[in-house]
């Protein structure tokens, strides 16, 4: 039942969080898929409370609906000679984003699945 509940909120649009993201292979292939999305600049290290300047960008979607797709889990690739798993979508301002998948978290038991993302820049 949460795992329902769960798609229900990442994935509709009209009443949950659902946004529309493109998740991209390695290889360049797109797939269209909806989930909740955040990007936030940070200017406070939690863990000592000193100054710096960050940000966190992670995509929530739901793990059933990845699955589905029979294209396994995104993850991060460590090799700079190959393009990783990317996510693009557009922000609250307008601005079409693209990052790079940097680690995956799936929660297997309550159905969601959590890239954290990190710069991408085409070469």
């Amino acid at each position: 039942m949460a795992q329902a509940v769960l798609k229900s909120i990442l994935e509709n649009v009209m009443t949950g969080f659902g946004e529309a993201l493109t998740l991209i292979t390695p290889s360049d292939v797109e797939y269209s898929v909806k989930g909740f999305s955040n990007d936030i600049g940070q200017t406070i290290d939690p863990d000592t409370g000193q100054l710096v300047s960050g940000r966190n960008a992670q995509v929530t979607l739901s793990l059933e609906s990845i699955m589905a797709l029979g294209i396994g889990i995104p993850e991060g690739i460590s090799s700079s000679d190959s393009k990783p798993w990317r996510i693009r979508y557009t922000d609250l301002s307008g601005a079409v984003v693209t990052f790079a998948v940097i680690t995956s978290s799936p929660d297997r038991s309550l159905g969601s699945l959590v890239l954290y993302l990190g710069r991408w820049e085409e070469s």
